[in-house]
């Protein structure tokens, strides 16, 4: 069974709902969530995501990876699914 990944503050537990409401140093403004905060604009990788208060969420500025619950459970079942007995080495001829 898949575990689901959530994206919510990891301050507040707001959710975003998918609205363009991140900015970009170049003026781009995007769902940062669609590109993993990659402006898709300048090419730029932000490292940090702020919430939004003024959408219902608080004044947090967090690594954007902490915005994303349930990655360790993902990670874990995709290891799984490529983990597999070797019954017999490769050799070469």
């Amino acid at each position: 069974m898949a575990s689901e990944v959530k994206i919510e503050c990891p301050k507040c537990g707001w959710e975003p709902d998918g609205g363009a409401y991140w900015q970009c140093t170049c003026g781009h403004v995007w769902d940062t969530f669609t590109t993993a905060a990659r402006c898709p604009k300048c090419n730029i990788q932000h490292e940090r995501t702020s919430c939004i208060p003024w959408r219902g969420g608080c004044t947090a500025f967090e690594p954007h990876i902490d915005w994303y619950k349930g990655l360790d459970e993902w990670v874990r079942e995709q290891i799984e699914s490529v983990n597999q007995q070797i019954e017999q080495p490769v050799t070469e001829t």
